[in-house]
């Protein structure tokens, strides 16, 4: 067991999920909008979805794991590529973080469930994104492929619970925040750019 691949992954998903992007966001502006229960009804719609991807992941890649490692390694190869193109993208874009709340409709926490879990479950870069992200970090030479991707794919969905309900329920303060100190922008681009080459960085190594 390599416990210091499992805590590096906690952090990176933490990382991650606290930098600015579609979907905190999202939670956020239904947060203000709306109230948090409903910031809370979103969060659990995009954390529900994650199954699907981790379920597609465990399978998919396990099945590849046990025919080639040759393949295999190309998957990882492929991750570390597209985890640094990330970064490309984090680095050309926009560090302001806009919250545009004109426009949100109130809809009922089923509804908002439902958005949020088909959201994700239809988004491909999330599929793409657990591609990358995932096989660098098994953990386990004796553990089954398919048991690792399932303990990370609910290491994911935990720390991100966490986080994304602390973004509904702390809304209000995260946007005064957010207005009031514009360089954090800047600040989470950076980490983020950071996060994705260290990862890319670990599964070349």
């Amino acid at each position: 067991m390599h416990y210091e691949l499992l805590f590096s992954f906690v952090l990176a998903t933490a990382a991650l999920a606290i930098s600015p992007g579609p979907d905190n966001i999202y939670v956020l502006i239904q947060s203000i909008t709306n109230g948090k229960k409903y910031g809370l009804a979103t969060v659990a719609g995009l954390i529900s979805g994650c199954i699907i991807h981790t379920t597609f992941l465990a399978f998919g890649v396990s099945a590849v794991i046990k025919e080639n490692d040759t393949l295999f390694f190309y998957i990882k190869l492929f991750g570390a590529f597209y985890l640094l193109y990330l970064a490309y993208k984090v680095f050309k874009g926009d560090s302001r973080i806009l919250l545009c709340n004109e426009n949100v409709h109130k809809k009922s926490l089923s509804q908002l469930f439902k958005q949020g879990f088909i959201m994700n479950v239809l988004n491909p870069k999330v599929s793409i994104f657990f591609l990358a992200f995932f096989p660098g970090f098994l953990f386990s030479d004796s553990l089954s492929a398919v048991f690792q991707f399932y303990v990370l794919g609910f290491i994911f969905m935990f720390v991100s619970l966490i986080l994304f309900s602390s973004i509904a329920i702390l809304a209000g303060s995260i946007s005064d925040y957010i207005k009031k100190n514009k360089n954090l922008g800047v600040v989470l681009k950076w980490l983020q750019i950071i996060v994705f080459i260290g990862i890319a960085i670990l599964i070349l190594l």
